[in-house]
């Protein structure tokens, strides 16, 4: 199934980037929902003249959502924050714009709804992230039964603020903190791969109404994500086990700066293991073969090593 109009909320940022190119190039007319139309002009080129047009759209003002909306025949909500800071809340994000979004999708007469939600949504998660991810998967099918509900796992790309963060850390800490003993697994999923599964589950019927939990070929610890990033940048670095206790301690303080690399909520995340479960479906269901993050990290790293270049062994 093609689309002639897909509306994408939150396509300016690292899942929705991704797929407004794929979008486009499949030769969908698409219209990017954000807060500051001017700043996402830079989607413009990825499509013919006119065929990407960023427009104004709040994910909690109904009007502006309408106005997005109209006339599209799918519509995809990529639309996460991950600390809460002023008027940006996790259950006004999360819960209610997104059942916003979904009320006036069906009300504008799209087939089909996509839900970008995160791997670790559940009621009884730790941290109030994984619950208002969960409270909104429930209030977009309440509001589209038919909707379609992405879960993936941490997102690495040239973009992230996972790989990109920790090796940043790296370049200047002479310490990683192992919160919790960094036991605990993630399973990372290439941004690229992502979308291309938003992609086929927009184009497959079939995908309707089913939740998709999205994750790479390896699963990782925390201590071997930070041994790859080390690994990657040519650096030796202490991996120093922390308390969870300290860490909540020290990501108190930390949440209050303006871009925290820390928050409480986030320590109770790290918690749990973030990986895909033994019977859901995922990439596999959508045949796609996932990246690997050895295969990918390494290509914008580069700029983490000494001189830009890959060294020779860790000094």
């Amino acid at each position: 199934m093609q689309f002639g109009n897909v509306t994408v909320f939150g396509g300016s940022g690292f899942v929705g980037r991704y797929l407004v190119k794929r979008l486009a190039e499949a030769g969908t007319r698409v219209r990017v929902a954000v807060r500051d139309p001017e700043a996402a002009a830079f989607l413009k080129p990825m499509g013919d003249v006119g065929q990407v047009a960023p427009m104004q759209g709040n994910i909690r003002d109904r009007d502006s959502i309408r106005r997005a909306v109209e006339g599209a025949e799918a519509v995809v909500n990529c639309v996460g924050i991950l600390y809460e800071r002023g008027r940006q809340r996790f259950d006004g994000i999360h819960m209610r714009g997104a059942a916003l979004v979904a009320e006036a999708a069906r009300e504008a007469g799209a087939t089909r709804f996509v839900q970008v939600s995160a791997l670790g949504a559940a009621a009884d998660s730790p941290a109030r992230y994984g619950r208002s991810k969960y409270a909104g998967e429930q209030a977009v099918l309440q509001a589209f039964p038919g909707a379609s509900i992405v879960r993936p796992s941490v997102i690495f790309g040239p973009e992230d603020q996972f790989f990109n963060r920790f090796a940043a850390m790296a370049r200047l800490a002479p310490a990683l903190p192992l919160i919790g003993g960094g036991t605990t697994r993630f399973q990372p999923v290439y941004v690229g791969d992502v979308a291309e599964a938003i992609m086929r589950i927009l184009a497959d019927p079939a995908t309707a109404g089913e939740t998709y939990e999205l994750g790479g070929p390896r699963i990782y610890t925390l201590r071997q994500i930070f041994e790859l990033v080390l690994a990657e940048t040519g650096r030796r670095r202490l991996l120093l086990p922390l308390p969870t206790a300290v860490a909540r301690l020290q990501a108190m303080v930390l949440q209050f700066l303006p871009q925290p690399p820390l928050t409480p909520d986030q320590v109770a995340l790290l918690g749990v293991d973030n990986v895909v479960g033994e019977d859901a479906k995922g990439l596999a269901a959508l045949g796609i073969s996932p990246h690997a993050a050895e295969a990918v990290v390494g290509s914008y790293l580069g700029r983490f090593r000494r001189g830009g270049k890959r060294p020779p062994p860790p000094t």
